[in-house]
This record gives C-alpha cells, structure tokens and sequence, in this order.
C-alpha cells in the first residue's frame, strides 16, 4: 500500500516536543479513521511511524512528539509540505457502542491525543450519553496537550480534571498522579465505560482504579503501544502475545490486556 500525498495545511505546538499537523489531501483522501486508530505517516525520504489520529472532523489532525529521525521530520514539518499517510489501521475505541452510557476518557501525557478524537465525538453527539469525564495526567502543565480546548469541553458538558506530578510556579491544579482522578469522576461505575491510554503503568493502575470503583472490566479499553512496521499484520513485528498489536490493536479490552502488560517489548 502507497502512501497518499497529505498537505500540511496548519502546524500547531503543543509542547516544546510537541505538534499538531493539520493535513488535506493532495488528490484522493484516505477513509475517515474512526477514533482510537491510527495512520502510518511517512516523511518521504526518511521512513515512516504509526501516528495516532487526534482529529478525524472536519479536518484530519495528527499530534507527533519528536522522539526519533521520522517523528523528528515529520515535527519540523511545515505548512505547505506534502507528506505521506497509509491506513487508517487498527481497532478504535468503539465510542458509539457505548451510547446511553457515562463515559471516562482517562489521558496520561501523548495518550490524550488518541482519545481527543472519541472526547469530540462524545462531544458532538452529547444527547446520546450520560455524564462525560475526562481524567488529564501530565508530567508538568508545561506538558498538557490541547490545553486552550479544555475549557470548551467543559462548556459543552465535560467534567475535566487535571493533575501533574511536577507543578510549576503558580499552578493551583491537582498534584499526583491521575489514578487519584478516578474517585473524581462525576459518573455511575456501575454503567460507565472508560477508555484508558498512555503508558502502559498509567494505564494498569487507572484501569484497576476505575474497576475498585465499579466499573466492569469488560467496560475498560485500554490501548496498547508496540513497534509497528507494515500496519496490516504481515511483519509479525508488533506481535504481542496472541495480538498483532497494528491489526488487532491497538484498542483493546482491559481484560484482554492484564496479562500482555507485563510482556517487555523485544
């Protein structure tokens, strides 16, 4: 599969590592991602990564943390760039199946870029569920993703908790870690379902933080990181377990993932 040319048409900092590129197509477009997948986005020249869509409407956006030559690339991008995109691949978070319910969307760090697009979709559609929490763990404030949107979200009916592990000079938000968010949710565990995603401790603990609170595991996605090369499962490279991380992943039951955390990636 070849990529198909996307123009970066808007390029956003989120952090000092941190960008949103904001992509058209050039020709023929890519299907809409649903929220929880991603894309392999290639910086022509260079290589390519998978990328989760933080955005799928109206526009395509994709966030990218320089961690490497490709992401580095594809961060120094600017507007007017083509760059390359296959997919959209993997599992997404199945927001729609949990209509009539409360939802927990708990972030820790990148992790919030997956999920903004289920938060948007809840969002937009807010009749359709209950009472919506959104849980933000970030190492310092200076790291928080999307930090001019939160208070729209909460103006369109979100409960939106912050917490850092490091605070800066002025901050007067919570302090900890974000599975100390979990009792702080405005919703029935009883009838809620949460999408957790960031690294994978994070994810662990808030997981079994929000089931102590009453929500059943069956209920709990969690979405699982691996090197993933081909994007179809073909290479085997981001096998985990029984999983190809890229086909049957990367969102994936709690319950499915308990006993895959543990597996240290080769």
């Amino acid at each position: 599969m070849a990529p198909v040319p996307y123009r970066v048409v808007a390029k956003r900092a989120e952090t000092a590592e941190t960008v949103t590129l904001t992509l058209a197509p050039v020709g023929a477009a890519i299907p809409e991602p649903e929220p929880g997948q991603f894309t392999m986005m290639y910086a022509f020249g260079i290589g390519e990564v998978p990328i989760s869509v933080s955005r799928t409407r109206p526009v395509l956006e994709q966030t990218i943390r320089a961690v490497g030559a490709v992401t580095g690339a594809l961060c120094r991008a600017e507007a007017g760039q083509v760059i390359g995109l296959r997919g959209p691949f993997g599992t997404g978070w199945g927001v729609d199946e949990a209509r009539g319910r409360d939802l927990v969307l708990a972030a820790g760090g990148i992790g919030l870029a997956p999920l903004r697009p289920a938060i948007l979709r809840a969002l937009a559609r807010r009749d359709d569920y209950g009472r919506v929490a959104v849980l933000i763990g970030a190492r310092t404030p200076g790291d928080l993703l999307f930090e001019d949107e939160l208070e729209t979200w909460r103006a369109r009916g979100a409960q939106v908790e912050v917490t850092v592990d490091r605070p800066a000079p002025g901050w007067t938000g919570h302090v900890g870690l974000i599975t100390a968010l979990a009792g702080s949710a405005d919703v029935d565990p009883s009838r809620a379902a949460a999408y957790v995603c960031g690294p994978e401790i994070m994810m662990r603990l808030t997981a079994q933080a929000l089931a102590g609170l009453g929500t059943h595991p069956g209920r709990i996605r969690v979405s699982l990181e691996r090197s993933m090369r081909c994007g179809i499962g073909w290479c085997g490279h981001c096998q985990l377990g029984p999983l190809l991380i890229c086909r049957d992943g990367p969102v994936v039951p709690y319950e499915s993932a308990v006993p895959l955390m543990a597996v240290k990636e080769l």
